[in-house]
């Protein structure tokens, strides 16, 4: 009997225990104990068990949080041994934890790597004492070599850091020292973003008073950053991220290349079967086994150009053909043609992306192509 096979799917699983809530951080976590970890570890268990009866593939396993390290490596390995019973796990399967920089990281990267974790994302955020304490954050610089170092020895040498931009006191002096720490180290892969101030963090609570770069600082911050990234060797391949040696992050690429993926956890959001779901943001329910909130369908037209925008390939005619049937809507061409726009645009006949400037503006620009779009449709149907 022959089909169409199901490219693999992402398996995105949020871990939501920190010991302590940065106040910057809008994602779901509370505090951790022995007994909650087991709990949690025993209905995550559960219910990637559930995934027998998907008869699915998967080639992209991430831990995000929250700090995933928390659960230690015993129970990292237990989540991981029931996934690979349960889905049809790619041997060259990207499989990252996220963690928090600190001294005693091996031990648990040990155990990591032995159940298969080959990448590791760590939360650097900045190389700068003042700036890591305005960001609320325990570690020192020195703190991210000692983990980095622990990586290499456990065997993981696909290394990721965060670098944040535009938070408090940052400068582009201060800057300069974090993109030295980068370059000094050099890591595999980094993710650069702007800091956002999120309804119901602290950080919101004291925007006004807050002491970071207005809006043109911003980008001269970000600006800074990626051509910096460039000198050292790296290809920014998204907004917010850039690599070396081609070892961009495919878990994310999921998500832009607007590919299906399985969340599971409290908070955790899902894109799987054409649907879109998400679970609640309460470790109390998810315990108690209760089921994610269905959020419509995914794949459409706009949200595929909206997510694809995101990367510096952009939108190719063959991806389009390939998805859709079609190449390039001829309104997006028309569009980004015109003045004002053709500045933030890299446009020929098979492809349409942003620029590095066209980047700073990618919200704005993204609504006004699907503006476009949406209005081409609309005339279409009278």
């Amino acid at each position: 009997m022959s089909g169409r096979v199901s490219p693999p799917v992402g398996v995105y699983i949020h871990v939501p225990f920190c010991r302590r809530k940065c106040p910057y951080c809008d994602f779901y976590s509370v505090g951790a104990t022995e007994s909650l970890l087991d709990a949690y570890t025993d209905e995550t268990v559960r219910r990637v068990r559930e995934l027998r009866g998907e008869s699915v593939a998967a080639d992209t396993v991430y831990f995000g949080g929250g700090t995933p390290a928390l659960l230690g490596g015993r129970r990292l390995a237990r989540i991981l041994d029931a996934l690979s019973g349960a889905v049809c796990l790619a041997r060259d399967a990207e499989m990252t934890v996220e963690a928090n920089p600190a001294a005693d990281l091996l031990e648990f990267l040990r155990e990591a790597a032995e159940a298969g974790v080959n990448r590791l994302s760590l939360g650097m955020q900045s190389a700068v004492e003042s700036e890591l304490k305005a960001l609320g954050r325990s570690h020192s610089p020195d703190d991210v070599k000692r983990s980095m170092e622990a990586a290499h020895a456990a065997g993981i040498h696909n290394l990721s850091l965060d670098l944040m931009l535009g938070i408090p006191l940052q400068t582009p002096d201060t800057l300069a020292q974090s993109l030295d720490f980068l370059r000094e180290t050099a890591p595999s892969h980094v993710s650069a973003y702007l800091l956002k101030i999120e309804e119901g963090t602290a950080f919101y609570r004291r925007k006004d008073s807050l002491p970071v770069a207005d809006e043109d600082g911003q980008a001269d911050l970000y600006l800074q950053t990626f051509d910096s990234l460039d000198r050292m060797g790296y290809t920014q391949y998204e907004i917010s991220n850039a690599a070396r040696d081609g070892l961009w992050g495919k878990h994310n690429l999921k998500y832009w290349n607007d590919e299906e993926y399985i969340g599971i956890g409290p908070g955790a959001h899902g894109f799987f079967r054409r649907e879109r779901y998400a679970f609640g943001r309460s470790l109390k329910d998810y315990l108690a086994g209760g089921q994610p909130i269905p959020d419509g369908r995914g794949g459409s037209l706009t949200e595929y150009v909206m997510l694809r925008l995101r990367l510096r390939e952009g939108l190719t005619d063959q991806g389009m053909r390939e998805r859709f049937g079609h190449g390039i809507p001829p309104v997006l061409r028309k569009g980004v043609c015109r003045m004002p726009f053709r500045r933030f645009f890299d446009c020929d006949d098979t492809h349409i992306a942003l620029t590095r400037d066209g980047m700073l503006l990618s919200n704005p620009l993204i609504g006004e192509m699907i503006g476009w779009l949406e209005e081409a449709e609309a005339a279409e149907k009278d």
